[in-house]
């Protein structure tokens, strides 16, 4: 009996949540204020990390900037307090667990406050194929796009959990919903992002800790250099070309700010997340050959040989800045 009670009350959840959502669809949500919140925003040397430093700060959120260049990561800073906002800059290594750990403390100890909004945003690609790269690039991305995560919200979530209140995004890749052909580190990094990301928010809801939101962050190719050079069929890319980064930002903070739990963008790359889930393996590999994506890394690697001998980087040369996408 109380099996049957549980499972209507499940039920009529489920249908609760899918009306919420629809409506929440058309009709745009409450935004919370951040004024007043400590962000801190990895990568945040260039790409997509500076463009939050400077969304959040135009909001009122002061914001800590960390990154492995330090002359980039400084230059964010200066972008942010030329516009009346409050930025901290660290040089940090988010690969690096001791990195990662040391820099948290000093931050709360100059500062003298927790950071309540962490945004997950530093990434890497290798750009080789797999059997042409050497293993400390694939260490490297898997590093920086995976292992970090655990040692980032392990040195802020304890703060988060005792208020009951925070915020952690993942800026992850449609790349960690679905694949492609050719990027083996990067889509095993995002997919690894993503399944850490979806298993924090269940132990954050299961231990009660309802006030500490999550937003999962899964944006197409962005016009960042990191990709640069990749291409889909062209009548396609008509319809879906690469995102420029201040739109992408735009979306993910919209998404934030109303504690969105995930936003793919743009929202047509919903479809091949659920196509792999629902298709046949054999009609999305036909799929991705008529949109041209199972090769759409070739002139993206291609472009990277002719910049470097024998087609490899050292670790140094091809991680100048931790920053997403």
């Amino acid at each position: 009996m109380i099996f049957l009670m549980d499972l209507q009350m499940m039920l009529l959840d489920v249908i609760y949540f899918i009306l919420r959502n629809s409506v929440r669809a058309v009709l745009r949500p409450r935004i919370k204020s951040i004024e007043g919140e400590l962000v801190l925003i990895t990568g945040s040397g260039g790409g997509l990390g500076r463009l939050f430093a400077r969304e959040f700060s135009k909001r009122g959120a002061e914001v800590v900037l960390w990154d492995v260049d330090a002359t980039a990561n400084e230059r964010t800073a200066r972008l942010v307090r030329e516009a009346g906002g409050k930025a901290y800059a660290y040089t940090v290594d988010v690969s690096q667990r001791e990195d990662v750990y040391r820099v948290a403390d000093s931050v709360r100890k100059d500062l003298g406050r927790h950071v309540t909004v962490l945004v997950n945003n530093a990434g890497v690609v290798a750009g080789r194929r797999l059997l042409e790269c050497p293993d400390d690039l694939i260490e490297t991305t898997l590093k920086v796009n995976c292992h970090a995560l655990f040692w980032t919200v392990k040195a802020f979530l304890p703060q988060m959990k005792t208020q009951n209140h925070g915020h952690i995004v993942t800026i992850a890749s449609v790349l960690g919903l679905f694949s492609t052909a050719c990027v083996e580190d990067y889509c095993a990094s995002k997919f690894a992002a993503v399944g850490f990301h979806e298993s924090l928010a269940h132990e954050l809801l299961a231990e009660g800790a309802d006030g500490v939101k999550t937003t999962l962050v899964c944006p197409y190719i962005v016009n960042t250099g990191m990709f640069e050079g990749c291409r889909i069929r062209e009548e396609v890319e008509m319809v879906l070309p690469p995102l420029e980064p201040e739109y992408c930002v735009d979306q993910a903070m919209n998404a934030i700010l109303i504690d969105q739990p995930l936003v793919c963008i743009p929202r047509l790359t919903y479809l091949p997340f659920l196509s792999r889930a629902l298709l046949p393996w054999e009609s999305n590999v036909v799929t991705y050959r008529f949109m041209g994506s199972d090769k759409c890394m070739y002139p993206f690697m291609d472009a990277k040989k002719k910049h470097t001998p024998n087609g490899l980087k050292s670790v140094s040369e091809a991680v100048p800045s931790q920053q997403s996408r």
